[in-house]
């Protein structure tokens, strides 16, 4: 796992690069006083972590989060300011953490081992599936697979831009899927708990799931609820 800073102080740059060097295997591309010029470096290097300030001269953290999550390949964030009135912002944008200036040592090593632990799950997580289309198989990844609906004796597997269908059962499908990520929630349903957005009472102890960027839902049922629970530590 790689990353970048963008942090216009140079005090602050050279803490969070002892910090990085030291408790974890991050390996640090670049380092940027602006974000004008790691914007222009996001465009042609993959990069997989920006940790980055807010106030910063030109364009500020946030905004710079938001053009940063239109590539294709949007690293994560993690803002390291001194203001606290940005965190519902950044949060909306998806960031990854929120570490408030000054930060302790503890602080930001719980967040660089949840960024390698996290890493871990996601490479675990990629694994490809094989799909039919029409008359043609796809592979897709694990992690582009948002939920699998049993239909009859088929599964119905949704992505983010199609629904395909296949002949295998819901309860083999799950084995197929081997991946703590996907979880069985009712017995016509697996959510792949990544892609939860919302999780809404119903009734008589149920719940619906909305997931990002698809308006399809899913359902957890009586019977899988306090595996449900336990999994997401839902008290």
């Amino acid at each position: 796992m790689n990353c970048i800073i963008v942090e216009d102080e140079y005090p602050a740059r050279e803490e969070l690069k002892y910090f990085i060097n030291k408790f974890s295997d991050i390996s640090i591309l670049e380092e940027f006083d602006n974000s004008l010029d790691a914007l222009d470096f996001l465009k042609s290097n993959l990069t997989d972590v920006i940790f980055l300030d807010i106030n910063m001269p030109g364009v500020n953290g946030i905004s710079m989060a938001k053009i940063t999550k239109k590539l294709r390949n949007s690293p994560k964030f993690v803002f390291i300011t001194a203001y606290p009135e940005y965190a519902v912002d950044a949060f909306e944008i998806e960031a990854f953490d929120y570490i408030l200036k000054p930060y302790s040592e503890e602080r930001i090593i719980s967040t660089l081992k949840k960024l390698e632990r996290n890493s871990e799950d996601e490479e675990r997580s990629n694994g490809k599936v094989a799909l039919k289309d029409g008359g043609k198989i796809v592979l897709k990844n694990k992690n582009d697979i948002y939920f699998c609906k049993a239909n009859g004796k088929d599964t119905l597997v949704y992505t983010k831009d199609q629904v395909y269908k296949t002949n295998i059962g819901i309860s083999e499908y799950l084995k197929i899927l081997n991946d703590s990520n996907f979880l069985r929630t009712h017995k016509s349903y697996i959510v792949n708990i990544n892609k939860i957005k919302e999780i809404i009472p119903w009734f008589n102890n149920t719940y619906n799931i909305k997931f990002e960027d698809i308006k399809e839902e899913a359902y957890v049922s009586k019977n899988f609820i306090k595996n449900f629970k336990n999994k997401l530590s839902i008290k």
